[in-house]
């Protein structure tokens, strides 16, 4: 091997992996839009933040959540995209690396790498990359089907490093042509070659990824569709039905957030990068463990078979800062777990309902706690209709005064057990009980909506306060560090969902700081010390500056 060759080693190792991994990843993109078949970037990042410590875990969401507050990006619309381009960064950055080492390992065999080299290569590339699709469930075909759609897809990657090599060794070091002849072939240097090895891996990346998106859209859409044509109650005054307060005279200032989330707005956390998708028609829910009637309960037996509750509910996650999108308000409807649990007849020693989700979340709930809430409900409808597929579909439990990270959805299995075990969330370091945080939130400071009364110039301020199912009796406004100023509020949904309150400011031009806090209805204050969201959950007083 000649010195050139031996001089082909990382760096362009490195930029070969490139070229080739995002093709790669873009046919997987294609092949999960157009087919179903696995998307091996998403099961990566769920296989990882499964088997990663707790403590990395929760750091990574904390740093992810803080960075987009701190740049001014909606967490609730944003957060899963972010996950997304990490997943796609994680599987790229292999590719990348896997590259450089096979160039690497290659130079150092100081030989030509044979045909079965590459494919060798895409085999150790490959092979856990396809044990951890299938493993993780990442796709809705058979796993045969997946197997073999990615096992060719990895050894070709593989194949085409192995000829990049090669190539790029001859575009390197051409053969000596003997005197007196002519070269017949023309022999592109190693820039004109990975020019154009960019320009044919560009255009399989573009075309796969511009079909994938469009897809994607049109499924979306088709989504957001079905989700508008199906609200029962709409926020706009007059249409769907009733709300229970649409007597209240007092009115949100504008710019206040819906006092009722529509469904597509609604937000989502789950652990997995993509929504679970579960079939309701094959799927049955087994209660099973310590009890004396163990049943498998269908769908249409929990509908039909138990009395419906429904119940206006307001639902927040516990990752939320001070001032959180992260906090939504719906009406749920299902069957009373009290009702299920007494058919299934727990023994006299059994403490705890251990649940399971398709997407590998569990939790633990205490009997005590259902005992003491008949509101406490496997839910199943949303707003009039079965529960969206990306929000829990077909079942999901609630649990009134519980941050979101309590209450699993997806729900496929319930162990009625004698001894307690972490939940998923738990076992990472949150909280055990996860209360729900008195808060307030200002959302508008509507100067563009002011107006007069008795000669004063008044501007509406307004947003939401929320305490779990222990009620808000009062919400206060404090500007530029005046004194707190009683706000009004608006008569909420039910006792569990948010306040709206309102509050008309005497104008005053120039900048000002606007500060908001709330009281429980048993008069317990709103904790005004600042805290992290992590482990109990976020305290401390919301505030909004705005010049006027």
């Amino acid at each position: 091997m000649t010195a050139k060759m031996q001089r082909l080693g990382i760096a362009t190792g490195a930029l070969v992996g490139a070229l080739l991994t995002a093709p790669l990843i873009a046919l997987m993109y294609l092949g999960r839009e157009l087919a179903g078949l696995p998307f091996v970037p998403f099961d990566l990042f769920d296989w990882a933040t499964r088997v990663l410590p707790g403590w990395l875990v929760t750091f990574g969401i904390d740093l992810m959540i803080d960075t987009m507050l701190l740049v001014g990006i909606s967490v609730p619309d944003a957060a899963k995209a972010a996950e997304r381009l990490i997943s796609l960064f994680q599987l790229f950055a292999i590719g990348v690396a896997a590259g450089a080492v096979f160039f690497a390992i290659v130079r150092l065999r100081r030989s030509r790498p044979d045909r079965q080299v590459g494919l060798v290569a895409g085999a150790i590339l490959g092979l856990p990359m396809i044990a951890i699709s299938i493993a993780i469930g990442g796709s809705e075909r058979e796993p045969i089907l997946s197997i073999l759609w990615l096992l060719a897809l990895f050894l070709a990657w593989g194949v085409a490093l192995r000829e990049g090599y090669i190539r790029l060794n001859v575009a390197g070091d051409p053969e000596p042509v003997p005197q007196g002849q002519a070269r017949t072939v023309r022999v592109l240097d190693r820039r004109q070659f990975l020019i154009r090895m960019g320009g044919a891996t560009a255009t399989i990346t573009v075309a796969s990824t511009v079909l994938g998106s469009l897809l994607a859209a049109a499924a979306r859409r088709e989504l957001d569709a079905e989700l508008e044509s199906s609200m029962a109650h709409e926020v706009q005054v007059g249409t769907g039905a009733p709300f229970p307060n649409a007597g209240d005279p007092l009115m949100p200032a504008p710019g206040t957030r819906p006092e009722y989330t529509p469904l597509k707005d609604h937000y989502k956390v789950f652990i997995r990068v993509e929504p679970t998708i579960i079939d309701g028609a094959t799927w049955s829910l087994p209660i099973m463990g310590a009890v004396e009637n163990p049943v498998t309960l269908t769908l249409d037996d929990i509908r039909n078979n138990y009395e419906s509750h429904s119940q206006f509910v307001t639902l927040s996650c516990i990752s939320g800062r001070i001032g959180t999108d992260l906090i939504s308000t719906t009406q749920w409807t299902g069957a009373r777990l009290q009702d299920i649990l007494e058919d299934v007849k727990p023994t006299e020693k059994a403490r705890y309902l251990y649940i399971t989700s398709g997407d590998g979340f569990y939790e633990t709930v205490d009997l005590d706690l259902i005992a003491s809430d008949e509101r406490i409900m496997l839910a199943y409808d949303w707003d009039g209709n079965p529960i969206p597929l990306d929000h829990g579909f077909p079942l999901r439990i609630w649990l009134p005064d519980r941050f979101g990270m309590k209450q699993p959805k997806w729900i496929t299995g319930i162990e009625v057990a004698e001894e307690y075990k972490d939940g998923y969330w738990v076992e990472r370091g949150w909280s055990k009980e996860a209360r729900v945080k008195a808060t307030s939130v200002i959302d508008a400071v509507a100067a563009h909506a002011a107006y007069e009364r008795d000669g004063q110039t008044l501007v509406p301020v307004g947003g939401i306060a929320f305490a779990g199912a222990r009620g808000v009796s009062k919400v206060e406004v404090r500007v530029d560090g005046g004194p707190w100023e009683e706000a009004m509020l608006r008569t909420p949904l039910s006792e569990t969902t948010w306040v709206i309150w309102r509050y008309d400011w005497p104008f005053q031009s120039g900048r000002h700081e606007f500060e908001v806090r709330c009281a429980e209805l048993d008069g317990t204050p709103q904790i005004e010390e600042e805290q992290g969201n992590r482990p109990n959950g976020a305290t401390g007083v919301h505030s909004k500056s705005a010049r006027l």
